[in-house]
């Protein structure tokens, strides 16, 4: 294997022990791969592939990036949900893998072929969009506080071909009146003063997508008190949580009236979303 110092290989072992952290080869292989257009498994075929002296700083300056914290997905201006290639920007959350746990649940329900759904929150639109991406028949609509994400989501959408409408709602109360047979979310879940806030690829988020009150729970309160009024008989709602709010959602959800109140987990095998069901009016 080559050593020379402008190959493939020797640049990626180099960045990786700069970069540290938990993949530092995965994050230096989607920088290199980003700045050359190369795909990964270029780099493993050909580890002696030179770099010209332009290429070389650009990666430099990325990992330089990426070891001041800031997440890959933001240097890269794109992540991966549900194979679903996303824009993303700091205005929003990083969609996170175990988001997809909350999606295989949304599409395991016994849902009408035409159901009306609402992804409240829904930052890059990555939940709205992996659901229409899914069921061609469901009216697929979302909302978010924030202007940027509600752009992000729009442009999302328009680039995948996927019919979902966004629009700008602080949770219920810029929405017009309507009913849906699943409402989703991924709401913010953090304490104020989580000490993992000051840490990793949180740090350059937007602490609106993350901080809800002192114990965590403010927001999932907020929307588990309002969505019966915006569900229809027998209608869901699915909310991701931390791994150590399993108990409280659940909790708060029977204490608001629904039935079939579970919580589910993701990859890791933590608490990760819960899902109640409204009753049916008799």
């Amino acid at each position: 294997m080559s050593d020379k110092p402008f190959a493939c290989e020797a640049l990626l072992r180099k960045a990786a022990a700069h970069i540290g952290g938990e993949t530092p080869r995965l994050d230096a292989e989607l920088l290199l791969g980003f700045v050359t257009g190369w795909s990964r498994t270029t780099f493993r075929a050909w580890p002696e592939r030179e770099l010209d002296a332009t290429l070389i700083a650009r990666f430099s300056t990325l990992v330089e990036q990426r070891c001041e914290g800031h997440p890959v997905a933001h240097l890269l201006g794109e992540q991966e949900f549900w194979s679903l290639p996303l824009k993303v920007n700091p205005s929003t959350l990083i969609p996170r893998p175990d988001t997809e746990c909350l999606v295989e649940a949304a599409l395991a329900l016994d849902l009408p072929a035409n159901a009306s759904v609402l992804d409240l929150g829904t930052g890059t639109g990555a939940i709205a969009l992996a659901l229409a991406s899914e069921r061609s028949g469901w009216q697929v609509s979302a909302c978010d506080a924030i202007l940027a994400a509600v752009d992000l989501a729009i442009d999302n959408a328009a680039r995948l071909g996927l019919p979902v409408t966004v629009q700008q709602s602080n949770w219920f109360s810029d929405l017009p009146p309507a009913v849906f047979d699943l409402i989703v979310s991924n709401p913010p879940y953090i304490a104020g003063d989580d000490v993992h806030l000051g840490q990793g690829d949180v740090r350059f988020e937007p602490a609106s997508a993350l901080v809800a009150g002192r114990d965590g729970l403010d927001d999932i309160r907020l929307i588990v008190a309002e969505a019966p009024d915006w569900l229809v008989g027998g209608g869901w709602l699915i909310l991701e949580h931390g791994y150590e709010q399993g108990a409280a959602v659940r909790r708060l959800l029977i204490e608001a009236g629904f039935a079939s109140v579970e919580t589910g987990q993701d990859y890791g095998q933590r608490d990760r979303f819960t899902l109640g069901r409204k009753h049916h009016v008799e």
